[in-house]
């Protein structure tokens, strides 16, 4: 068996041989013509990028809107890089899966209001604002990947943060 099946099947939560043309190195819907190693290949390009852009972003901290638009496409470019891996319908039913479609609704427009401050309002308090709230709906937007990680965050917050005594 090879990396890339392995691959498969850990992501794939070990599906049987029946539905692997619904598996993540499998769904390509039909979009994209890559080989199974070109979208690794890609994914890892794309995801690449996207953090490169996101550290780059921390340079021009101090100009919120230069920061809050190199901060935002790098965030979608590393979210966006799983569709190489998964193909474009599993991501989407993944992501609007009710476990967490609150949470890319959240992220999403969180996304759309960075951009909006930044690009056409230029105020750059609503843009941090928002640049903030994006970071914490990814974060518990990836947090529903991870079994149980919600409920631990969500008691450790509770009490961190209970004033009675």
């Amino acid at each position: 068996m090879d990396a890339l099946s392995r691959l498969h099947r850990s992501l794939a939560g070990g599906e049987d041989e029946e539905r692997q043309e619904d598996d993540i190195l499998g769904d390509n819907d039909d979009l994209c013509s890559l080989s199974p190693l070109q979208r690794v290949y890609a994914f890892a390009a794309c995801l690449a990028t996207g953090l490169a852009l996101m550290m780059l972003s921390l340079i021009v901290f101090a100009k919120p809107i230069k920061f809050a638009v190199m901060f935002t496409f790098g965030n979608i470019m590393a979210v966006g890089s799983t569709v190489f891996v998964m193909g474009l319908n599993k991501q989407l039913r993944m992501m609007l899966d009710p476990v967490r479609v609150y949470a890319t609704a959240i992220y999403g427009g969180c996304v759309v209001f960075a951009l909006i401050f930044a690009l056409l309002i230029h105020d750059k308090l609503l843009t941090l604002i928002a640049i903030i709230c994006e970071i914490c709906a990814l974060f518990w937007y990836s947090l529903s990947y991870i079994p149980f990680a919600r409920r631990i965050v969500s008691d450790l917050m509770v009490k961190l943060c209970d004033t009675e005594l």
